[in-house]
């Protein structure tokens, strides 16, 4: 098992450039396996979740051909089989966009209910809903989700909650779907928007996406493209507030600034620089920051994959903040590792009361989820001593090289073995 160890105290300069977006990324695959044909998709992120996807096409007899580290090629001509094994999906939450694609293509679909972070209940009642709008019957059965129709039909569907999964299994069927759809109340976020993109270069017919009414309009049949990933948000996020939070000066590339305003203007509230350029930010941060009041909320709100990093962010700010958790129920499981790096934090149902402390100090913590994990280890970065961040297969779900990109921008940090005696010594000499 596997750990980081940092050393905190040292500010962080230079550039950092970020990867492909993995929200995205997990829906364009999904959707790379409805044509016969072949589909390139680039900027792809090289990290834990991706790879078990693909891994988990592949056992359904689609063909993935890694072109490099961060390029691949799908081919689904071949797929023999519409039920995707559990052993693979309760990994990942976003299995589930296999159950469209497979729903839309094949009119049939067995996919094991899914996994991931256990942040809190995330129901799947609306894609039931928009599936068996557009004619399909489903069904749950010894943990699997059956679908299954004799044809797909367009449909006016209005979702009860703007669901960003809803939104994209959706779109993903009803674009071989009979008929037009209307997809009212839609998830706005950019990787929707992505998405969308990649299935109308393969030649779907969507249109609104990115706004709270989606048409599509079926088509026969999908063919090959060749497709670039939007940088990931949340990386350049995470980034953003571990050089906020170590008073540093980072150059943060290949970014959309527009997907990054929320975080970007909670950052200038409390006192950080960013200057925005075509495809850059930078962050730079010279005092102790202030504090702020919080409330994560659907795109282009505050996006709860940065509420933890946030939260460490003001866990060393002056005065108090109040950080309300809107999405998931149980999103501050990492306020107890916190703690115990001097943090203090009280929660109160779904929001966090942060009364902000002048140092943090080293402590051996785990990451409970893969958002927390970022921010127990951008208070480790601030932290006086050594901090130990346990479980971090959690974080490498969504970060990909996060320990060598963290030392690239000036970080002492790194990936060591748990019972590595003799790297751990190594390491403490080297830093100190």
């Amino acid at each position: 098992m596997e750990q980081y160890i940092i050393k905190g105290g040292k500010a962080l300069q230079g550039e950092v450039s970020i990867g492909g977006a993995k929200n995205a990324a997990l829906g364009i695959i999904a959707a790379a396996i409805m044509t016969d044909e072949t589909v390139t998709i680039d900027n792809l992120p090289d990290i834990r979740d991706i790879n078990v996807l693909l891994q988990a096409i592949e056992e359904i007899g689609a063909k993935v051909e890694r072109v490099n580290k961060h390029t691949v090629k799908i081919n689904g001509k071949n797929i023999d089989s519409i039920s995707i094994d559990y052993e693979f999906i309760r990994k990942i939450r976003a299995s589930y966009y296999l159950l469209g694609a497979l729903l839309g293509k094949y009119k049939r679909a067995q996919v094991a209910l899914p996994g991931g972070c256990n942040i809190g209940s995330r129901p799947i009642d609306q894609h039931i809903k928009g599936f068996e709008a557009l004619g399909a019957s489903v069904r749950i059965e010894h943990g699997m989700i059956e679908a299954e129709a004799v044809e797909l039909m367009g449909n006016h569907i209005y979702l009860d909650m703007a669901s960003v999964g809803a939104t994209i299994n959706i779109m993903l069927a009803a674009c071989l779907a009979d008929g037009q759809t209307i997809l009212e109340n839609s998830a706005k976020e950019p990787h929707i928007v992505d998405v969308a993109n990649f299935l109308n270069s393969m030649g779907a017919n969507i249109k609104g996406a990115g706004t709270d009414v989606i048409r599509i309009k079926g088509v026969k049949a999908l063919k090959g493209s060749e497709y670039a990933i939007i940088p990931d948000q949340i990386e350049a996020g995470t980034f953003m507030l571990a050089a906020a939070a170590t008073k540093g000066n980072v150059l943060i590339k290949n970014v959309i600034p527009k997907h990054l305003e929320a975080i970007t203007a909670k950052l200038v509230e409390v006192g950080v620089t960013v200057e925005e350029y075509d495809d850059a930010v930078r962050v730079i941060s010279t005092k102790r920051l202030g504090h702020a009041h919080i409330k994560t909320l659907p795109y282009p709100g505050f996006p709860t994959d940065m509420q933890p990093q946030m939260t460490a962010l003001l866990a060393m700010s002056q005065g108090t903040s109040i950080v309300t958790e809107s999405i998931f129920e149980n999103r501050f499981k990492y306020v107890d590792e916190l703690s115990r790096m001097g943090a203090s934090i009280k929660v109160e149902g779904n929001t966090a009361i942060i009364d902000g402390v002048k140092g943090l100090t080293g402590a051996i913590v785990s990451a409970p989820d893969l958002r927390a994990g970022a921010a127990l280890v951008i208070a480790g970065l601030v932290a006086e001593g050594f901090t130990f961040v346990e479980q971090v297969e959690y974080i490498e779900r969504g970060y990909e090289d996060f320990e060598r990109k963290m030392q690239s921008i000036g970080a002492s940090m790194e990936k060591i073995d748990v019972e590595d005696e003799k790297a751990i010594r190594k390491f403490k000499l080297r830093v100190s």
